[in-house]
């Protein structure tokens, strides 16, 4: 399981990123297509570390949300 942060860009879509993996970013046009593009980036990042025969990162999950 990872952890994706979702949040809205300035061009009206929604940003998912998966910080534990760098790079692994995607969008859509609304939060419930960015979860779907995101876990299909995220499961597509993984193979091509496992194909490359590269370590996959662990997922940390530390995310902090601060409200100022």
């Amino acid at each position: 399981m990872r952890e994706a942060v979702i949040y809205p860009g300035e061009d009206g879509y929604w940003i998912a990123e998966c910080q534990s993996l760098p790079g692994c970013i995607s969008q859509g046009s609304s939060r419930e297509e960015a979860i779907v593009n995101i876990r299909e980036a995220i499961q597509g990042y993984i193979l091509a570390l496992e194909g490359d025969g590269l370590p996959v990162p662990d997922e940390s999950f530390q995310t902090m949300l601060v409200a100022v």
